[in-house]
């Protein structure tokens, strides 16, 4: 065996996100919109005979070991399908970390579908995503992709019709936030204001942008203790994005644009202010093969 594949893994936002409750084993559950966007991961990937799997990556500070979720996604495919294989994979980080971005997520569900890819595909779409709940919440909607809304911890998704390409502007700052704090302080909540998912998922079914902009929500926002978030959220709008919202539970923050040349003026004028700047747009799949 000698194959390598090039795969770009797509970040995620989540255009309308409420927490809906607390399971008995503490998992929390959701209910979400997830959209897949082009900030992209890359993964170069090179399988050959032999029974070991290796990590590096061009970020210092990531590790390379079972504490990554791409190294734990290769051990759960190979355990999985019973199969052996000299694995040397290879990180390109785009994605910040502790964004709300889904990065790692987004890297374990590329190594699920390349290596499912470079095996003759012996597991469904369904069956990797049993595969990748057990590695993160967030795994499956990547094997996914486009529009989705995700309820339970987030393995239950249902496809949303989608969305056009929206031009975006993602920013975020040199702060992260804590999840499990974020989630203590939810709990903490008397009388949280929900986001209204029925008027999101009648936009996106209506394709209504409009009605789209008004109801992107994020219920963490109102436990985020996090400046950088409130002057994210501030320039966005000041630059004349539709709505800015954070995205997970923290610390990036999206603007939506009706134009590709308005977003690109607003990440010009705050390169300078934000640690990541980015313009990008709705994607319609997760992964790109190049």
């Amino acid at each position: 065996m000698n194959k390598h594949m090039n795969l770009l893994c797509a970040a995620k936002i989540n255009l309308s996100l409420d927490v809906t409750g607390k399971r008995a084993d503490s998992y929390h559950t959701l209910d979400s919109i997830f959209q897949t966007v082009s900030v992209y991961d890359r993964i170069e990937l090179l399988a050959a005979d032999g029974n070991t799997i290796s990590l590096t990556c061009d970020v210092p500070g990531v590790p390379c070991d079972e504490k990554n979720l791409a190294y734990r996604a290769a051990e759960a495919f190979l355990h999985t399908s019973g199969l052996t294989m000299n694995l040397e994979i290879h990180l390109e980080k785009q994605i910040p970390s502790g964004a709300g971005m889904g990065g790692g997520s987004a890297d374990a569900a590329g190594i699920l579908y390349a290596l499912n890819q470079m095996t003759g595909q012996p597991f469904s779409n369904q069956e990797l995503r049993e595969i990748g709940v057990k590695l993160g919440a967030d795994v499956p909607f990547f094997l996914l992709g486009s529009t989705a809304r995700a309820q339970g911890i987030g393995e239950i998704l249902t496809p949303l019709r989608p969305l056009p390409e929206l031009p975006l502007v993602i920013l975020k700052g040199n702060e992260g936030i804590s999840t499990p704090a974020a989630y203590r302080a939810i709990d903490a909540l008397e009388h949280p204001q929900h986001p209204d998912i029925n008027a999101m998922l009648q936009a996106i079914e209506t394709q209504n942008l409009n009605l789209l902009y008004r109801n992107c929500a994020n219920l963490f926002e109102s436990v985020t203790d996090c400046p950088e978030v409130t002057q994210a959220k501030q320039a966005l709008l000041d630059c004349g994005a539709e709505c800015a919202v954070m995205t997970g539970s923290g610390a990036a923050v999206f603007g939506i644009f009706k134009e590709q040349e308005s977003a690109c003026r607003c990440a010009r004028a705050l390169e300078q202010k934000f640690a990541f700047v980015r313009v990008c747009h709705t994607a319609g799949q997760a992964f790109l093969i190049q």
